[in-house]
């Protein structure tokens, strides 16, 4: 890594986007792996998954805490960025898709608004997250990622 980078890694205005989105996806993945932070469980969890189609519920459960905490942990640290990017992402999308997109946009009513705010703000960090002209791209590959693998655990969950 070139001493530019490296520095530029640690800039402020970097590192606390990075420190806030990636902070507050930790804890959102250890609420649901281990029911701390005023989470419930695995185990609750895992039945909600079962009730919305993301079946088998427990394996989804665990893939889903797995993201967004090893993800935020990575995003945090400004660390394969384009990987963390991808599994928040993914996290986001199926959110949308299977509880938020049918209740409209707005966060007042149960809809989408907080996922693609959470979905922007990632994106806008993977961006960030090289200098030269490749952030673009690697955010757009990260959306695409993250998009293909929602669909992939949809539907596999309609199957089961």
């Amino acid at each position: 890594m070139s001493k530019s980078n490296k520095r530029s890694r640690k800039a402020p205005g970097r590192l606390i986007p990075r420190a806030i989105v990636g902070g507050y996806f930790i804890g959102h993945g250890v609420q649901k792996l281990f029911g701390v932070l005023g989470g419930h469980g695995l185990e609750a969890t895992a039945a909600h998954f079962e009730t919305i189609g993301l079946k088998p519920g427990k394996e989804n459960a665990i893939a889903a805490g797995v993201a967004e905490t090893a993800g935020g942990a990575l995003l945090a640290l400004g660390l394969l960025t384009p990987v963390a990017g991808a599994a928040l992402v993914g996290t986001m999308v199926t959110a949308v898709r299977t509880v938020h997109l049918e209740k409209g946009p707005w966060l007042a009513d149960g809809g989408f608004e907080y996922n693609l705010v959470l979905i922007a703000a990632v994106l806008a960090i993977v961006d960030a997250g090289k200098s030269g002209d490749s952030g673009g791209l690697r955010a757009l590959l990260a959306l695409a990622a993250g998009a293909a693998a929602s669909t992939a655990v949809i539907e596999a969950g309609k199957k089961a």
